[in-house]
């Protein structure tokens, strides 16, 4: 059920009809039977594979819980032991509680590997096989991918990392752990949250409230008016441009790589302000993954703000990890007496970036394109923390003053450049299309000499509304750096306010009803 159709407008009445119907004590069996329905009209069979999830981290988690307080109970009622003894029980324990973890994580990793990554695998290893003159295999795997398996597995991993770390209490309740799993506004493309914060937000009883209802609602037309309008309307301009590249001039190429920029932010923003409205009109708070990221002044930055749930997730769960793990630090320690303090200092953080950028890409998509979009980046921000110190330097002897308004400005053109040309590397049909792609832009300096020549897929009238809405979203993110846009937007006169939402439904209902309506991007991933 797409989350643009008619179909999904009348769930989201019904939801929030029975939802608020109901005794609060109900609220969360509602969400929970909403999330199942709304997973199950995407296929009954992708059902059990979100079950398997569900019900193998339940147990283990219950299990790891169990194990923890027998060994605090334990060490209470034998405090007599000795230092050794109970170094041995709590090893003891403690090997147990890992075998659990690593065994459940196998699993559900296992099971999102074969799925996304079953036929790359097989592919690459039919091309080592034909290096060599061999056949190689000729049978190939092609699986239905479960629905949001990438975000519900690396949110359910999570939880259970914290239990295994003991941050969080293992549910008890199997029930409430399933709706974790499977809370269907996010259940697509994220955001990937964390079980403290999520589970506070699911299973506290909501009351109505007006503000709510009318703050959401606005979030949620904003959402689908950037969706169906501005992310639908880009989306055969950038197929053009990436399907015919090495048809047009390499300005022109330029722009459809601006045009996906543009395209891809107002397509996942757009889905975000779409559930994250819903959750609100529910009472529920849901993690932010957007901070206008087209403002920062770097990669690094840019990567805090851009689908922030997913960055937290790696920085949590696989960057510190690495990063202060005893060898890691070692290592670096004696890079910091060979090499110097300040490549000693960050070796350690380089190599968990290392780890990070490639997973990224991987979790991303199965592909060469993919995994080094995702080395691309790695290199600029372990370089860029390599260089700190020649950079420091470099801005102190030309005078160069951060907070200066044509530096920072300087600092975020640059910044957007360098994103956009990384982020269509593996979006124009594999690695060796995306630096043909890079290429035309670099190596072809043809000037147009019309309109039509430099944009020969364009409709003006369509461009206009593009280049409209794309000027309102710069400006939305400019009060955004100030105030919540919403509060600026309720200190309108309530005409100017009810005429401008008119605007934006008619215009959504208007493109999402030409047939020119789209999926969401992120959904792929």
């Amino acid at each position: 059920m797409a989350l643009t159709s008619i179909q999904f407008l009348i769930f989201t009445v019904c939801l929030l009809v029975v939802y608020y119907a109901l005794p609060k004590r109900f609220q969360w069996c509602v969400l929970l039977a909403s999330s199942m329905l709304f997973y199950c009209m995407a296929g009954w069979k992708n059902a059990a594979y979100i079950l398997v999830t569900a019900v193998s981290t339940y147990f283990a988690a219950r299990r790891m819980q169990t194990l923890a307080e027998r060994q605090t109970a334990f060490l209470k009622a034998n405090s007599g032991l000795s230092r050794e003894e109970k170094r041995a029980y709590k090893a003891k324990i403690g090997a147990h509680r890992r075998r659990l973890m690593a065994v459940t994580l196998v699993l559900n990793f296992g099971i999102l590997c074969v799925f996304k990554y079953a036929s790359f695998a097989l592919s690459q290893v039919n091309g080592l096989i034909r290096l060599f003159g061999s056949e190689g295999f000729s049978g190939t795997f092609q699986f239905l991918v479960p629905l949001g398996i990438s975000f519900y597995t690396f949110q359910t991993m999570g939880y259970l990392i914290d239990v295994y770390w003991k941050k969080v209490d293992a549910q008890k309740n199997f029930c409430k752990l399933l709706l974790f799993v499977s809370f269907f506004p996010q259940i697509t493309q994220g955001p990937i949250s964390n079980y403290a914060q999520l589970s506070e937000e699911l299973f506290t009883p909501h009351a109505y409230s007006f503000e709510n209802y009318k703050d959401g609602g606005i979030r949620m037309i904003w959402g689908f008016a950037k969706k169906l309008v501005l992310a639908d309307l880009l989306a055969p301009y950038v197929s053009a441009v990436f399907a015919h590249y090495t048809e047009y001039a390499g300005i022109t190429v330029l722009i459809g790589a601006f045009f996906y920029s543009i395209q891809i932010y107002a397509d996942f923003s757009g889905y975000m302000d779409i559930v994250c409205g819903l959750c609100q009109m529910l009472g529920i708070r849901l993690t932010e993954n957007f901070e206008r990221p087209y403002f920062s002044k770097s990669i690094a930055e840019y990567w805090r703000r851009w689908h922030i749930s997913l960055g937290a997730w790696f920085k949590t769960y696989l960057y510190y990890p690495i990063a202060v793990s005893k060898w890691n630090q070692k290592l670096g320690r004696r890079a910091q007496k060979r090499f110097g303090k300040h490549f000693g200092q960050t070796l350690p953080a380089s190599l968990a970036l290392v780890a990070v950028w490639l997973t990224t890409g991987l979790w991303h998509g199965a592909s060469w394109g993919y995994i080094v979009w995702g080395g691309v980046n790695g290199l600029f921000i372990i370089f860029s923390l390599w260089m700190e110190p020649v950079y420091e330097a470099a801005k102190r002897r030309l005078h160069i003053h951060e907070e200066r308004w044509l530096w920072r400005a300087f600092q975020t053109v640059r910044t957007f450049m360098l994103v956009t040309l990384i982020k269509v590397l593996p979006e124009v049909g594999g690695l060796r299309n995306g630096l043909g792609l890079w290429k035309r832009i670099f190596t072809n300096h043809s000037i147009p000499k019309s309109f039509s020549a430099l944009l020969p897929f364009a409709k003006k009238g369509e461009l206009i509304l593009i280049l409209l809405f794309t000027a309102a979203l710069f400006i939305v993110s400019l009060i955004q750096r100030r105030q919540p846009a919403r509060q600026w937007f309720t200190r309108w006169p309530k005409v100017l306010q009810l005429l401008f939402l008119a605007i934006l439904i008619l215009a959504a209902l208007f493109f999402g009803s030409s047939g020119n309506a789209g999926g969401f991007l992120y959904a792929q991933f």
